[in-house]
């Protein structure tokens, strides 16, 4: 774990220069508030995890909340945007002729994208109902550019005749919470439980297609 978050920071503060000290501070700022949430993390609890002096903390950043927007701001800027967004055009520029098939590919890339980021992951989705400005990043990057994109694709299906007739943004809404719902599971709520990811995936699927499928 230590090594991923490691390179996280280099990769979110590439063009800044860290001295040691706020490297570890940074990185056990993120341990710590996937772990337990940020208002359950004390900063004596990071200063003791980063191996620094709580005062330390204090000199880089002012509150508490300073440092978790330092940590969730670059996350918006060159995570989100890279990967949560960018990694999917992988899935939506693709052409598939069943939805079952771009129902599958799309839950398999956001499940390599979250694996590789659930840290920041937990953050954002522990803070954004609690943090406004955070918020409002996360709809303008995420949901108005995502929801279109996959309303779009959701008409094409409808126009072939494999969904039923339903206002497309509803269609993506259902969609998109069934898929993330499972990942949620798999990966934060219950990562230990025994899965079985492509019987649950193709579960998932059969989930989706049973209230969206449209009958003979």
């Amino acid at each position: 774990m230590f090594e991923q978050e490691e390179m996280l920071i280099q990769q979110l503060f590439d063009e800044e220069k860290l001295t040691e000290k706020q490297s570890k501070i940074l990185i056990a700022a993120i341990e710590s508030f996937s772990e337990k949430g940020y208002a359950s993390t004390s900063t004596s609890e990071i200063a003791k995890k980063a191996g620094v002096a709580e005062g330390t903390i204090f000199r880089h950043y002012k509150t508490k909340k300073d440092l978790l927007m330092a940590i969730v701001v670059p996350i918006m800027a060159k995570v989100v945007g890279p990967y949560i967004i960018n990694d999917f055009d992988k899935v939506l520029n693709q052409q598939y002729d069943r939805v079952e098939d771009f129902l599958r590919a799309t839950i398999e890339n956001r499940r390599e994208v979250l694996k590789k980021l659930l840290p920041v992951v937990k953050i954002m989705l522990q803070e954004i109902p609690f943090q406004p400005e955070l918020r409002e990043q996360f709809i303008d990057l995420i949901a108005k550019n995502l929801f279109g994109r996959v309303s779009h694709i959701i008409e094409g299906y409808q126009q072939k005749g494999q969904i039923i007739e339903m206002p497309a943004l509803s269609v993506a809404r259902l969609v998109i919470t069934s898929v993330m719902g499972y990942l949620f599971s798999r990966y934060i709520l219950f990562p230990e439980a025994p899965w079985d990811d492509e019987l649950e995936t193709e579960r998932t699927i059969q989930f989706i297609m049973h209230g969206l499928g449209k009958g003979e």
